[in-house]
């Protein structure tokens, strides 16, 4: 059985959801993170692949 995603993800700074599709992007194409940045920022969704 598996855990709701929203548990997985509960103590990250981004919404389950957007790690989801961001995770989503970088294993379906040959994306670097900074690509996946990008990707998202024209959807709306404003991350860094930069760790804090």
């Amino acid at each position: 059985m598996t855990e709701p995603r929203s548990s997985l993800y509960r103590r990250h700074r981004y919404p389950s959801e957007i790690i989801a599709e961001a995770v989503w992007l970088y294993f379906r194409f040959p994306l670097s993170f900074r690509m996946v940045e990008d990707m998202l920022a024209y959807r709306g969704i404003f991350v860094t692949y930069k760790r804090a």
